[in-house]
């Protein structure tokens, strides 16, 4: 499933507009995490779950992927010996710069579930947006 079809957000042909930024944000946070457990957590005949859970109060989603892999823990950290044109190596540092806090946890019996969640962006002007 894509990560757009998970958020309910349709596809749209032009940039993306003065409410759409969020949303932007949480899609590639949401792709990054599920491309990290479909390539590192999954087990034959076992696939990963996506939660998304929406704090009213504060607009912050909650972003969780929960996968069958508890020892191959995900750790953040800049591979310099990564080739620069190479295709993967950085999923957790675009969830670290997207997301407002990320983190890992058990999920039983033997998996774990790696989280990210974004709150919403203050308007600085027409083109960026900042964290509050």
């Amino acid at each position: 499933m894509r990560a757009r079809q998970i958020l309910g957000v349709p596809y749209a042909d032009g940039p993306l507009g003065e409410g759409d930024l969020d949303a932007a944000v949480a899609l590639g946070t949401v792709a990054e995490l599920a491309a990290n457990a479909a390539l590192h957590g999954r087990v034959q005949g076992r696939d990963f779950q996506v939660a998304l859970t929406l704090d009213t109060a504060t607009g912050t989603v909650r972003i969780a992927v929960a996968d069958a892999r508890g020892e191959q823990l995900p750790l953040l950290r800049a591979d310099f010996a990564t080739p620069v044109d190479s295709e993967s190596g950085r999923g957790l540092l675009l969830v670290a710069g997207l997301a407002d806090r990320w983190g890992r946890e058990p999920y039983p019996p033997g998996g774990k579930t790696v989280w990210a969640e974004v709150g919403p962006r203050l308007r600085n002007d027409k083109n960026t947006r900042s964290r509050p």
